[in-house]
């Protein structure tokens, strides 16, 4: 195969810079004031939380491979330590916009709005003050430790994302010389101290290190407190593990999980004007260069700014909630859920629609005297999971269950392994994962004996079998009997079990094997539609899109005519306006108060057009180093529902950001379009659909459906 001229390098954008962009797509809706005040502080939290994990997987990676002597370049052309280099500049810029966010516009907003944040402790009142060392004696003190340093003391190991307070201390009674202690700030305890309600005044809040500083002196009774600042480090919280020799990969993941508290520090989080000599302690013990040191305007760590959406009386400055999901219109409450799927195949679009059907179909999969297996994959589950409950209740009804848990999931290995644990000693066969791949796919197989045979309930999905995020994150799902798509689902678990592969597929195309070569597949098949004049069409929606195959495609299918509209959540490494291209080629990204999560593909198929779902990103991890699913939508009703969806996100024109050709996203121009969120839009049709669902089966008149574009 000839190289393509759209190879080279300066066609594509980095893809650790592109995730920066992203995370201040993030941070401008905290900086919009059309936003409701509460939900800027939302967004402005997890902007904090992103860069944490960005720091934590991503840059440590990267730092891994410049101590490895690795110089292979990525798809930019860019090296390890290039990348570093141009990360450092701008993760410094964008946290600098962080907190001008915070201090110029969050905090003079909330103080407006009768919430005061005392920033230094010396701020209170002597009532205030009164308050808060009575509530540092009876609820922070017991929970310290203090800890010097000096020749029988060794620094202490500091723990990761931890937030810190350094002291230089000097002994009333010693020499003069200079000690270095530190206290570490409670997790346990509310970052956020309340101070008492004065009637008809405003609230006022403190920070709990804050509460510690200023009390500090109680825990060094024996020294002259010299200076004292917070600090917080990150640390590198990539798991290294050798899948091949580990014998038992639970244990080897539990064994790992506890090196992530003291990965190499790669990144320093310092309170601005901290005192030199105390840095130079830190940084020295540390060992962490200065290009990695963070001098913070604020207070460390924004993410406390999520709890405080929490804080009663301030409803009137978020934005008017979603109630909560609706039910879906085709599954009313107590139907039995086998006799509806029989009927027609279900397309859920949650969190507008309610998740409660999947838990649903597991809960009287688990209950029905009929059903035989349970199959399922579980990638991330919730705290308090209904559907681990329910699949436990099957084991211990008798039922063949067959769970994968992937081990590897990215933050959830320690939870995943306390599933793992409790289904297998209710009885379930549980499978760890794949050497060398992390099962990234959502499946759930229901075998049920019927009176014509037996009969496969498949559930497919492009989001996790967890019913928390499932009412944050926009995903589909499908519930279907179809024989074709039961029989593709049979084959998939016997693959993950026993490594068998199928000779062929029906209807699902599985990465890291197929689903690659079927996208290239269908890019191609609408280049060569174009090529010969007829029309070319694609529109993909997907979170991230670094692959180089795949964005190639892209440009050799736009350059031959075809026309190709991308909604792109996060990293995305194509460029826009490219020689030959022009136009051809748009880029949409949607930030709102729902995680867009749902991965959407349509591809025009010279006026035959395919729809698909999947659970995989346009990105090399996705589909050549884990296991994934694509399924098709092929009845015209749910065909339908799809192109509504995906139009609805094309005509977004206030939580769209676009891609320019100069590489920047920019908030659609409004002139002539007036104001359109799609989001809101799917909560109002959702309630539409739920009511006119309620009114039809209370016999009520009829009223006709209404179709939204």
């Amino acid at each position: 195969m000839s190289k393509s001229k759209y190879s080279d390098p300066d066609n594509f954008t980095n893809r650790e810079l592109s995730w920066v962009l992203f995370n201040k797509r993030v941070l401008s809706e905290a900086r919009d004031k059309h936003n409701p005040l509460f939900e800027r502080l939302k967004f402005l939290s997890i902007t904090s939380s992103n860069l944490d994990e960005f720091f934590m997987v991503r840059v440590a990676s990267l730092k891994d491979m410049v101590n490895a002597g690795y110089t292979k370049t990525d798809i930019a052309g860019m090296t390890p330590e290039e990348q570093l280099s141009a990360l450092n500049v701008v993760t410094h810029e964008l946290v600098a916009q962080q907190y001008s966010t915070y201090n110029r516009s969050i905090l003079p907003q909330l103080a407006a709005n009768g919430l005061k944040v005392i920033e230094r402790h010396e701020d209170l009142t002597q009532k205030e003050a009164d308050y808060v060392d009575q509530y540092y004696e009876e609820n922070i003190y017991p929970v310290l430790t203090p800890m010097a340093v000096d020749s029988s003391r060794p620094f202490p190991l500091i723990r990761n994302k931890s937030l810190n307070i350094g002291a230089l201390v000097r002994k009333k009674d010693g020499d003069g010389s200079l000690e270095f202690a530190t206290v570490q700030v409670p997790s346990v305890l509310p970052r956020i101290v309340q101070l008492p309600d004065e009637e008809g005044r405003e609230k006022k809040i403190i920070l709990l290190e804050e509460v510690i500083e200023r009390n500090i002196q109680k825990l060094f009774l024996n020294y002259d407190i010299v200076c004292s600042y917070p600090f917080r480090i990150m640390r590198n919280a990539d798991l290294s593990i050798e899948e091949d020799e580990a014998e038992d990969l639970l244990k080897e993941i539990e064994r790992q999980l506890k090196k992530r508290q003291w990965g190499q520090a790669i990144r320093l989080e310092v309170e601005e004007g901290i005192d030199l000599r105390l840095l130079d302690i830190i940084k020295e013990e540390l060992r962490i260069s200065k290009e990695d040191i963070y001098h913070i305007d604020g207070p460390l760590d924004l993410t406390f700014l999520m709890k405080m959406y929490g804080l009663s009386g301030f409803d009137h400055l978020k934005e008017k909630s979603y109630a909560s999901p609706q039910p879906v219109p085709e599954l009313p409450a107590d139907c039995d859920i086998f006799e509806r799927i029989r009927k027609q195949d279900i397309l859920l679009f949650h969190p507008y629609e309610s998740f409660s059907p999947v838990v649903e179909f597991i809960r009287q999969a688990a209950r029905d005297k009929d059903v035989l297996a349970i199959k399922q994959t579980l990638y991330r589950v919730s705290g308090n999971s209904p559907i681990i409950a329910a699949l436990a209740q099957a084991a211990e009804n008798g039922k063949q269950v067959s769970v994968l848990v992937e081990l590897k999931a990215r933050f959830d290995e320690e939870n995943n392994i306390v599933w793992a644990k409790m289904l297998e000693k209710a009885g379930c066969h549980v499978i760890y994962g794949l050497v060398g791949l992390k099962t990234h796919s959502k499946i759930t197989l229901v075998v049920r004996r019927e009176e014509d045979g037996i009969r496969r309930y498949v559930h497919l999905g492009t989001g996790n079998y967890n019913d928390a995020t499932a009412k944050l994150y926009t995903d589909i799902g499908l519930l279907t009997c179809s024989p074709s798509i039961g029989e593709d689902a049979t084959a998939v678990f016997n693959m993950l079990s026993g490594y068998s592969e199928p000779l062929s597929w029906n209807k699902l195309s599985l990465a890291p094997l197929w689903l690659k070569d079927k996208f290239l597949f269908l890019i191609n098949r609408e280049k060569e539609n174009a090529s010969a004049g007829r029309e070319g069409h694609i529109i993909a929606k997907v979170n991230s899109l670094c692959d180089k195959d795949i964005i190639v495609a892209l440009y050799e299918a736009a350059a031959a005519g075809v026309k190709i509209e991308l909604i792109v959540r996060g990293i995305c490494c194509l460029k826009t306006g490219l020689l030959g291209i022009g136009n051809n080629i748009t880029v949409r990204s949607i930030v709102g108060n729902f995680l867009e999560h749902s991965r959407i593909f349509y591809f025009e198929n010279d006026g035959k057009p395919e729809y698909y779902c999947a659970s995989a990103d346009w990105m090399p991890r996705n589909l050549e180093r884990r296991v994934e699913i694509m399924f098709p939508i092929d009845k015209p009703e749910l065909q339908k529902k799809l192109m509504t969806i995906l139009n609805m996100q094309l005509k977004d024109t206030v939580k769209a950001h676009i891609l320019t050709e100069k590489g920047t996203y920019e908030k659609v121009d409004k002139r002539g379009k007036g104001t359109f969120n799609s989001q809101l839009e799917f909560c109002h049709m959702a309630v539409e659909a739920a009511g006119r669902q309620e009114r039809l089966a209370n016999n009520r008149v009829f009223i006709p459906e209404t179709h939204h574009e």
